[in-house]
């Protein structure tokens, strides 16, 4: 195996090269930079000396980019957006406690978003910022401070508590369910049933019920919770609730009961933290997420101080 550091051009040369091909002009890169023009000439000639290529054309009123320069202008450019980027992640921004949260749409949207302003409150300068995604990021690598997600236990590399469990029943719009009615669980059958890229609530609502449920062609099947709560309130099928996240559609009478009977989803909610201690405004937003899960005293102790 070659563990050879690939050959890089000097990086303090491609920083004056950026600015000058930004600028357009030595005497503008060198007032950027804090340096003198004749200092950005020499880095820029060292760079085209590494590479073999003319960047610019010298001209009276400045420098002209050639075609070699516009494409290394172009590769710098993307190289140096990526890395401030990246550099936003680490470093908390003056004048704001920003704590990075990731978890997936359904959470942020049904579950985070009605309680923000509350987490937020007390604290003017605590600032949540969402990172919406389905993927287990490396929470170390990507700069992230906390994580609620969906899941069956605790994830390597983390310190993990569940906020809470869910407890299902079938909904749908109230159209479908009053022609459905009341009876047997094997009557919400008689419609498409709805779920996310997980079916197994289904499948234990059934078990609960003495019942074997494997999907069948005329069931759907929608990425996100958010989708499936539509696709139920739009007369598509039967879906699960699955409290606290449909609360709201149940509240508001865009989905109503099917059957009133339940089963313990063996997914669950987590929140998740790396193993590193944890700066003082990510403490503050955890600690207050497990009093809105109403979590002990002691177990929000033990998770922030593991």
């Amino acid at each position: 195996m070659d563990h050879t550091s690939p050959a890089l051009p000097p990086l303090d040369a491609l920083r004056a090269f950026e600015a000058a091909a930004r600028l357009g002009s030595f005497s503008a890169a060198a007032s950027d930079l804090h340096l003198t023009h004749g200092a950005i000439s020499r880095q820029v000639a060292k760079l085209e000396h590494w590479l073999g290529e003319r960047l610019f054309d010298r001209r009276a009123r400045g420098v002209v980019l050639t075609p070699q320069g516009q494409r290394l202008h172009q590769r710098t450019s993307e190289a140096f957006a990526l890395i401030a980027d990246s550099s936003d992640r680490w470093v908390e921004r003056r004048g704001a406690a920003i704590v990075r949260l990731t978890t997936i749409p359904s959470i942020s949207s049904l579950w985070l978003m009605p309680r923000l302003k509350a987490f937020e409150s007390g604290n003017p300068s605590l600032r949540i910022e969402f990172v919406v995604e389905h993927r287990n990021t490396d929470l170390e690598v990507e700069g992230i401070d906390l994580a609620i997600r969906c899941g069956r236990g605790s994830l390597p590399g983390r310190v993990s508590v569940r906020l809470f469990e869910e407890h299902c029943f079938p909904i749908a719009s109230p159209d479908l369910a009053g022609s459905l009615g009341t009876g047997a669980p094997e009557r919400v059958l008689e419609y498409p049933l709805v779920h996310d890229s997980d079916a197994s609530g289904w499948r234990a609502w059934f078990a609960a019920q003495g019942m074997d449920y494997r999907p069948r062609p005329q069931d759907r099947r929608f990425e996100d919770y958010n989708l499936v709560l539509d696709a139920a309130a739009h007369g598509l099928g039967v879906a699960l609730a699955r409290p606290p996240l449909a609360g709201e559609a149940l509240r508001s009478g865009r989905v109503v009961a099917v059957d009133r009977r339940t089963a313990l989803n063996p997914v669950s909610y987590w929140l998740d933290r790396p193993a590193s201690r944890l700066r003082p405004s990510a403490a503050e937003l955890a600690r207050r997420i497990m009093v809105e899960a109403m979590l002990s005293d002691a177990m929000a102790e033990t998770f922030l101080k593991a």
